[in-house]
């Protein structure tokens, strides 16, 4: 008999009144403002200007849920269009499952969109992100704790979780590979801001170390799960998706460092304060022939004056 445990929430909704919130959801926001924070903090301290990590947010977080959905509901796809299932609960994505490597994909076409509309570069951007993002994660796996999922193997260890009777499980104390991850996550963050201080990361190597150490981890948390999944030559999904891109993201590092070695420096171009400068900036841009003529005929006019006083 396992005598001490981490206990699972009874409930995965606290009720507010008429509001109900899901700790599911709950974690996920914590998560995005964490990254946001931090996100901004960094850019700033490279020389950004404070509101950009969360102006090009509002496009890569949407972006990110909807890629992280689709790539949960396309891998297990059994769990919505089986028979008997009800394909309804593909958009319940308060129940659980987003996959990361959907979310992290999506969600940077919609950075690179936020970046483009900015006239910022995305590599460096992501660069003043990859530590909040590892934070995001870790505060987002505690979303599958108040879920009852994604747990691992059977044990009884000190910190075993005691999983309560449901659907699709069985009662009893499992591997917490929720906590797992999370730490994992929070140690990956550390080893990016000591690796970019130490090294000076840039042109996206911050991001891609952040990648390939989250990879590292994932492949073995991965490997101690036992929820359904797909397996190809005996591994799962998962697992052959993290190895993947494991290699990519070294493999750029490697071929960046040579490329462009060194970190760019961040010089955001800067917005006009009201239509007047705007219009301003678009006459010195211009040249503005008109004003330069005015400006030629200026002395001519004064030594007219000049001559008529003599």
């Amino acid at each position: 008999m396992n005598l001490a445990y981490i206990p699972s929430p009874s409930t995965g909704v606290i009720d507010l009144g008429p509001i109900p919130l899901r700790g599911y959801a709950f974690c996920i926001i914590i998560g995005v403002f964490v990254a946001v924070w931090f996100g901004n903090k960094r850019w700033v301290a490279r020389g950004g200007t404070a509101g950009t990590v969360a102006d090009i947010a509002v496009w890569a977080v949407p972006f990110g849920l909807v890629g992280g959905r689709l790539y949960h509901v396309i891998t297990d796809y059994q769990l919505y269009f089986s028979d008997g299932e009800d394909w309804v609960d593909a958009f319940k994505i308060w129940q659980g499952g987003l996959g990361i490597w959907g979310a992290i994909a999506l969600g940077a076409v919609g950075a690179w969109i936020g970046c483009r509309r900015r006239g910022i570069p995305l590599p460096a951007w992501a660069d003043a992100l990859a530590p909040g993002i590892a934070l995001a994660q870790a505060c987002g796996r505690w979303g599958n704790w108040f879920n009852q999922e994604l747990y691992g193997k059977a044990t009884d260890v000190p910190w075993a979780l005691k999983i309560s009777e449901g659907p699709n499980r069985v009662a009893g104390t499992y591997h917490p590979t929720f906590l797992y991850e999370s730490l994992w996550c929070v140690g990956v963050a550390l080893l990016v801001v000591w690796a970019d201080r130490r090294f000076k990361l840039g042109h996206g190597r911050a991001f891609a170390l952040y990648v390939a150490a989250y990879c590292a981890g994932r492949a073995w948390i991965e490997y101690m799960r036992v929820d359904e999944a797909h397996h190809v030559l005996g591994l799962r999904l998962n697992v052959w998706t993290a190895l993947i891109v494991f290699v990519l993201a070294v493999t750029y590092i490697v071929i960046s460092a040579k490329v462009r070695p060194g970190r760019e420096e961040i010089v955001e171009p800067r917005a006009p304060e009201s239509a007047d400068d705007a219009d301003k900036a678009d006459e010195v841009e211009a040249g503005e022939p008109e004003a330069a003529e005015a400006d030629t005929d200026a002395p001519k006019a004064d030594g007219t004056a000049e001559a008529a006083k003599g």
